[in-house]
């Protein structure tokens, strides 16, 4: 019957497909030519990549075989495992759900640190970061509490220093930086916005946040003297540094912004050129090493989510619902991809032979009432 219903050919599917065409040449039309160079170069792949992003929302709209596949795809995969046994590569997950903050070893095995609302990891994974209500606190991989504070404001964003020495987190509407012993709390700006700072790794205490008019600012943590700022077309949702601390990814709604130190621009993609507000940027991280990243683009009227890596013109997933989560595995091999709709995590080879490995029932296994969120996937 399956192999019957994909032959069916659906009245309209080459008109769809031309009309896919018209969609992606007209994005890349309203880019203005400018002379090549390393940058242009950068921007140029991220303009493909998001043209592809285009192309395969429109086109697989009315098509027979491909609205088949996304039929069966709509509630997950269909040899996706039980339960999770192993993960596909080395390290440990920390995964945030209504029950609490977890760590997942490598051969699956759970251990819940406490009823935390929001965790992230240590360098090195040594200890969590873990916040609920007004309260942060550090603990050590069993769940013990090495120091904790409580200040006004809900606690949101903690964030490690790349040498340990510093963190920093969001209080209500204040920017705040504790050592990394949980000693000297002190105020760094206030108002921002509701955005979790981002350290950029190097040398000294340098801290990249979002302001409340959706200006991106970096401050010197320790002198809280103001190194740059910017603004782009959208308010920033997320800030990352790359692991080389050379470049600051801002990503809003609809848009991917790639930064120096500084602030200055090196490029910026914009995923609403044919259809503004339609097409949104659902997550994006960082590979462990080098300057690539990976990013989801959701289609709201077609409900269909596609992760894409920097820089290549395929598709890495493409699946029915939202997809609003992403972590890399620390070695960069796999990318786990955090499929809400299907209530699955699929993890999607990136280095070698492609390959998908997915697991159902991620609610359950985390006694969660919600689909749980992955704080990273570490060491």
């Amino acid at each position: 019957m399956r192999r019957e219903l994909e032959r069916v050919e659906i009245p309209g599917e080459a008109e769809a497909a031309e009309r896919a065409r018209r969609v992606v040449a007209a994005a890349l039309a309203e880019r203005a030519p400018r002379a090549a160079g390393p940058a242009r170069r950068a921007s140029r792949a991220a303009v493909l990549a998001a043209a592809a992003a285009g192309a395969l929302a429109v086109a697989a709209s009315p098509a027979g075989p491909a609205l088949l596949r996304s039929v069966r795809h709509a509630v997950g995969l269909e040899r996706a495992e039980p339960a999770l046994v192993r993960l596909p590569a080395a390290g440990r997950l920390l995964v945030d759900s209504t029950a609490g903050a977890w760590i997942v070893a490598a051969d699956g095995s759970k251990r819940l640190l406490g009823r935390y609302a929001e965790s992230s990891w240590s360098p090195h994974g040594l200890f969590e970061l873990a916040a609920r209500g007004q309260e942060l606190a550090a603990l050590d991989p069993k769940g013990n509490v090495r120091w904790s504070l409580e200040r006004e404001g809900r606690v949101r964003g903690p964030r490690w220093s790349p040498d340990g020495y510093r963190v920093a987190y969001l209080a209500g509407r204040e920017l705040r930086v504790v050592a990394g012993d949980g000693a000297g709390d002190r105020l760094v700006e206030a108002p921002v916005a509701a955005v979790a700072p981002a350290w950029r790794p190097g040398p000294g205490h340098v801290l990249a946040y979002a302001a409340p008019d959706g200006a991106v600012r970096v401050v010197d943590a320790d002198s809280g003297a103001r190194l740059a700022a910017w603004r782009g077309r959208n308010r920033p949702l997320r800030l990352a540094w790359s692991p080389d601390g050379t470049r600051l990814l801002g990503v809003g709604r609809s848009t991917i912004d790639l930064l120096t130190p500084s602030l200055a621009r090196v490029s910026s993609v914009s995923l609403g050129l044919a259809d503004p507000g339609r097409v949104t940027v659902a997550a994006a991280v960082w590979a462990p090493r080098g300057r690539r990243y990976a990013f989801v683009v959701h289609d709201a009227a077609r409900d269909r989510s596609t992760v894409f890596v920097q820089g290549e013109r395929r598709a890495r997933f493409q699946g029915t619902g939202l997809v609003d989560g992403l972590a890399w595995s620390p070695d960069g091999r796999w990318l786990l991809v955090a499929w809400r709709t299907a209530d699955q995590w699929v993890f999607v080879r990136v280095g070698g032979a492609p390959r998908l490995r997915a697991v159902a029932s991620i609610s359950a296994q985390f006694r969660s009432s919600s689909y749980p969120r992955v704080g990273g996937w570490c060491c």
